[in-house]
């Protein structure tokens, strides 16, 4: 491998410089996660003494290398061990952060077919209903004003979450992958008067308003006329024929990330 720059004894290949940024990013994301508690303290001594242990095995220093490599073990160890929540923590964070589902994208087939087979079913109910799906930006806010939940989607849990004797089939619905990630969440009412038909109320209104606010995309199901709509980037389309709206919302949530949303993700998580 062709060395790119030496820093006193220590050579730097190409392989060096990726390994190296690989485990900043890491440690970045990790420490951004526990910078509010204990653990980041040790975390920050672990980070020591791997730089430690780096600098005297290129010095094949074997009795030093030997202790800190023993030494750096055991911390770690005892990091996971004392710290399993912090690192649930961080672990479910990266999960819904941009960056990492514009790569490691859920295959959502299933939850749309389920989510789909129970709107449906409302429809012809009349029981309304408002399935918000996160996409790329932080939705966290939206999140913490309902219940949080963390099941698995399927049919029979989207109808009763929303039958109407349940007590949370009021507010929003919040599907993150193939996850409900929390149910009767209080959505922004839009302000803006797009929505001329009096037939609609509160509950369109919710769907327009947090997609005038986020990237998310929402299924409505009308309680009045079991018209089903789909609010995305703050429009409305209105009353979609039920044979066509699985394949509407299955390309709407398939759609690519730009590299300016990616860009902007990064800028407003730092």
């Amino acid at each position: 491998m062709i060395e790119l720059f030496k820093i006193g004894f220590l050579s730097f290949t190409l392989i060096d410089v990726i390994d190296i940024a690989i485990v900043s990013v890491i440690f970045y994301f990790v420490y951004r996660a526990l910078r509010a508690t204990v653990a980041v303290q040790i975390l920050l001594g672990l980070v020591f003494l791997i730089g430690a242990s780096f600098i005297v095995n290129s010095a094949n220093m074997k009795a030093l290398s030997w202790i800190i490599n023993t030494i750096t073990s055991i911390w770690l160890i005892a990091f996971i061990v004392l710290f399993q929540p912090e690192l649930r923590r961080v672990l479910t964070s990266l999960t819904r952060t941009r960056l990492f589902k514009l790569f490691l994208r859920t295959n959502i087939t299933q939850t749309i077919d389920e989510v789909i087979d129970a709107a449906l079913e409302m429809s012809e109910k009349h029981t309304g209903a408002l399935i918000v799906f996160s996409r790329f930006q932080n939705i966290k806010v939206t999140i913490e004003t309902g219940i949080a939940l963390q099941a698995n989607v399927s049919t029979e849990l989207i109808l009763s979450l929303f039958n109407p004797r349940s007590p949370l089939h009021d507010g929003a619905v919040i599907v993150d992958g193939n996850t409900v990630v929390a149910a009767r969440c209080i959505l922004p009412i839009s302000g803006v008067k797009k929505l001329n038909n009096k037939n609609l109320g509160t509950r369109h209104r919710a769907a327009l308003g947090i997609s005038e606010q986020t990237d998310v995309l929402v299924l409505v199901v009308s309680e009045e006329t079991g018209a089903l709509s789909i609010a995305h980037n703050g429009e409305f389309d209105m009353n979609i024929h039920p044979k066509e709206i699985k394949s509407e919302l299955t390309r709407r949530l398939q759609e690519q990330s730009t590299v300016k949303e990616v860009l902007a993700e990064i800028s407003t998580n730092q």
